[in-house]
């Protein structure tokens, strides 16, 4: 299954369901932000044999945390067969994750939801995972470090994506090739207290590392020259592929 083909299912999934969600009546707002976006990141991120990522785990087990109205999560189970669980917490996913479980309904989805928090000693769902899509979560995290290593006992791959900083927010201080984390003030970052650490790539590399994973790919998106943990216009990405060490 060429990445192209892929890919082209996925912007048509995308049309289809924004008509969907027109056409719904509903008393709760569609998450704003375009989440199967994503598959223009990862068509940069994926290089080699590892572009039939999607290929390979098609009919597989996967789950997309943090998964904000599901898209992406019922592009899975509906295109390509997967057995998926959405897992976000209500508390802070932007609609309660009422738009899951409304588009749900309407597509007659088998995608199983949970509600999960993983700032506690949480537990997934199932005890495997083939693949597992984490994307823009990691600088929601209060603790990191426990997520990654608890996902590593359970998930063969991972696909993460999540803010980081080349420089300090006044720009004072260079600090992308030290292994560190910036820690946010509650309104430093949009205005949102859910924001915590904002790696840099060096400190994004360690952790991946001292939490069980290895880097199949890995590329950077948005601010990659200047990039800071506050500012809207210097907001850099970092999405890549991870293969556990633990399992």
């Amino acid at each position: 299954m060429d990445f192209e083909v892929v890919k082209k299912q996925a912007l048509d999934f995308r049309q289809e369901l924004l008509t969907r969600k027109e056409q719904l009546q509903v008393d709760f707002s569609w998450y704003p932000y375009d989440t199967m976006a994503n598959i223009f990141h990862l068509d940069a991120m994926l290089t080699g044999e590892r572009r039939n990522l999607f290929e390979q785990v098609a009919g597989g087990t996967v789950a997309d945390i943090g998964a904000a109205d599901g898209d992406f999560a019922f592009f899975l189970e509906q295109r390509l067969g997967c057995s998926v669980d959405l897992i976000d917490n209500a508390p802070t996913n932007f609609n309660g994750v009422r738009g899951a479980h409304r588009m749900r309904e309407e597509l007659g989805s088998n995608v199983q939801i949970h509600e999960v928090d993983l700032d506690t000693q949480f537990r997934l769902p199932r005890d495997h995972y083939d693949l597992v899509f984490f994307l823009g979560i990691l600088y929601h995290l209060k603790n990191p470090y426990y997520v990654l290593e608890e996902l590593a006992k359970r998930v063969d791959r991972l696909v993460v994506s999540t803010r980081i900083a080349q420089l300090s927010p006044d720009h004072e201080t260079k600090f992308a090739h030290l292994p560190v984390a910036y820690l946010l003030h509650p309104t430093e970052a949009n205005n949102d207290s859910t924001n915590f650490w904002i790696f840099s790539e060096a400190g994004l590399r360690r952790i991946f590392d001292r939490t069980g994973w290895a880097i199949e790919d890995y590329v950077s998106v948005g601010a990659t020259e200047g990039s800071d943990p506050a500012h809207a216009d210097r907001d850099e990405r970092a999405f890549a592929l991870l293969r556990s060490t633990r399992r």
